[in-house]
């Protein structure tokens, strides 16, 4: 094959690579489209269920206010836009496999498709986490600290903008064994290291919890412990992989 034939079916590669994945980018955005119309049509509805948990826990006579004029038409519409998004993430991801699969082992599917599962679903349980148990904690604790003569009276887009925080920072903290399981089957870091920093990784993520969350101790305490949970879990899960690859090479050979 000559030097111009091999370019010619390298463009060909490289174009038909990029005609997946606008295919690919096209179908993720449309599939996130079809949800976001359901969605705007109840975005206020939507709107009163994730502010629930601050307005259960507000003091009597106050409510939530809106300081710009457009904000009360956005905000519910911005809250939408993420709860579709939040819905098709699996189909999205889905996109995402479907366009690196064929340039994957077997043994790489085979080890793949479990991560991306569990992945999801850590995720999903990361947010329902921030949701039904830290918020009701967080602002109950949150609603009573205002000097006396300050009414607390928060803004709704400032609200929405904390929650989407602390549901993105939920949901990514409980991909920790993920993380972990990834980390001890490519070698980057050995099951036994990760034991024996234990102390360090606990120092660590209340670190990242202080930052995260809102300055009180229950709020840091209920996202670092799940956290190193997690990390446990994980250095749990790594052994049993590790071993399980160890037997099938044993077997092999």
């Amino acid at each position: 094959m000559s030097a111009d034939e091999r370019e010619e079916l390298a463009e060909g590669s490289l174009i038909s690579h990029l005609v997946e994945l606008r295919d690919r980018l096209l179908r993720a955005v449309i599939a996130i489209g079809v949800i976001f119309v359901p969605c705007a049509f109840f975005a206020n509805d939507l709107f009163t269920l994730v502010a629930t948990p601050l307005i259960q826990k507000m003091p009597k006579g106050t409510s939530m206010i809106a300081t710009s004029l457009v904000s009360p038409f956005l905000a519910p519409l911005k809250l939408s836009l993420f709860v579709a998004l939040f819905i098709a993430m699996p189909y999205v991801l889905y996109q995402a496999w479907a366009f690196v699969a064929p340039g994957l082992y077997r043994h790489e599917k085979r080890f793949a498709v479990p991560l991306l599962l569990s992945s999801i679903v850590l995720f999903y349980c990361g947010v329902a986490f921030a949701y039904f148990v830290v918020f009701p904690l967080m602002f109950g604790i949150l609603t009573t600290t205002a000097p006396a003569g300050v009414q607390m009276m928060t803004d709704m887009q400032n609200y929405l903008d904390f929650v989407l925080l602390l549901f993105f920072a939920f949901g990514v903290a409980f991909e920790i064994p993920v993380a972990t399981v990834l980390l001890a089957a490519t070698g980057l870091v050995s099951v036994e290291a990760m034991g024996k920093n234990r102390g360090y990784v606990l120092l660590g993520i209340f670190v990242v919890a202080a930052f995260l969350t809102p300055p009180d101790a229950i709020s840091q305490s209920a996202m670092a412990v799940p956290m190193y949970l997690l990390y446990e879990i994980g250095i749990l899960g790594s052994r049993l992989l590790l071993r399980q690859r160890k037997n099938a090479e044993t077997t092999a050979a």
